[in-house]
């Protein structure tokens, strides 16, 4: 596994685990909280394809 490929997945479980865990704050009744954290995950993903549109492919 490449180390832009283990860079991808990096990104692709910190958006996932976001995700999850603002699911969980909606239906546990913290809703405000669950949409604050329901944000990250398009802000985890532009960053992670600012941050790897200037690595190299290997």
């Amino acid at each position: 596994m490449s180390r832009r490929s283990k860079s991808k997945a990096l990104y692709v479980l910190a958006a996932g685990v976001s995700f999850l865990l603002s699911v969980y704050l909606w239906f546990t009744g913290n809703k405000e909280q669950g949409l604050y954290v329901g944000l990250w995950v398009p802000s985890i993903f532009s960053f992670g394809s600012l941050m790897l549109k200037g690595t190299p492919n290997e």
